[in-house]
């Protein structure tokens, strides 16, 4: 699972940047200046010993609660606010994810087709932490709450001006999967439901009975840039492809015109949504 769709921005380590390893050594010589040590760094400003050497070592992005905190006790002179303002890399975001989620900030119109995972984008606290929590390796509460932040982030995309132009297509299972639990799957079905309900977004289901399915591939994504021109990108366990290729994302595009044929429409897939809230 990914970025976006489900668990794991996070689950490879999102590589090294210059300048979160700027920040690090920068971030080291101020603890080391304060004469503490790592474990006695950790235990003042409440984050565990091996966030703090990721951080050293340009492995793990720092929040901004953690700069704060880390300014305030070793008396940076505003040094690890000003190193932080200019960090490269997105936090909790895989590598290989990044680029797609470049894509996705200067899209017109975004498509997703999603078998697995209720994508990211329509994904509630809850259920990310579900999905997040759900896939190995096992993760500390620092990394399930920056993947989690990381994905909810990302939802700003919904009030974006001039607005984008939203279809989904999920499957019926996703939902009926209860991840998280009765509770958590009411409140997604409640999000999906307002979702849906936006004028720029379409959202369809597709049946569990369907014989006749364009998606047996797997999960698709498009997205069309300012330029009118269409991006595909497809991900696997542990990474994702971008196809750029025309000849490539015109399947891609004709996949998913198949799958909204096949899908039930957008009022009748807020019918399955509402029977599905009541069933609970």
């Amino acid at each position: 699972m990914t970025d976006g769709a489900g668990g794991s921005p996070g689950c490879s380590e999102p590589e090294v940047s210059d300048s979160l390893r700027t920040f690090g050594e920068v971030f080291k010589a101020f603890r080391k200046r304060a004469g503490l040590t790592q474990e006695e760094f950790a235990e003042s400003v409440g984050y565990s010993v091996q966030t703090v050497a990721k951080i050293e070592q340009g492995r793990r992005f720092p929040q901004p609660d953690f700069v704060e905190r880390a300014e305030e006790l070793l008396d940076a002179f505003g040094a690890l606010r000003g190193a932080a303002r200019h960090l490269s890399r997105q936090p909790g975001l895989a590598s290989w994810f990044r680029q797609w989620a470049k894509c996705e900030a200067e899209a017109v119109t975004l498509w997703t087709y999603e078998c697995r995972v209720v994508p990211g984008l329509l994904q509630t606290e809850a259920y990310a932490r579900a999905v997040t929590e759900s896939v190995p390796p096992v993760k500390d509460e620092d990394q399930v709450n920056q993947q989690v932040s990381a994905r909810l982030e990302r939802q700003k995309l919904f009030q974006r001006r001039p607005p984008i132009a939203f279809s989904f297509i999920i499957e019926q299972a996703l939902v009926e999967r209860c991840t998280g639990g009765p509770e958590a799957t009411g409140e997604l079905i409640d999000h999906l439901r307002a979702r849906a309900g936006q004028f720029n977004v379409e959202l369809q289901i597709m049946p569990t009975r369907q014989p006749d399915h364009a998606g047996f591939d797997g999960p698709l994504r498009l997205a069309e840039t300012p330029g009118n021109r269409w991006f595909g990108y497809s991900e696997g366990q542990r990474g994702g492809l971008l196809v750029a290729d025309p000849k490539e994302v015109s399947i891609m595009l004709q996949r998913y015109a198949k799958l909204r044929s096949q899908a039930l429409n957008a009022e009748d897939s807020k019918g399955l949504l509402k029977r599905m809230r009541g069933a609970l």
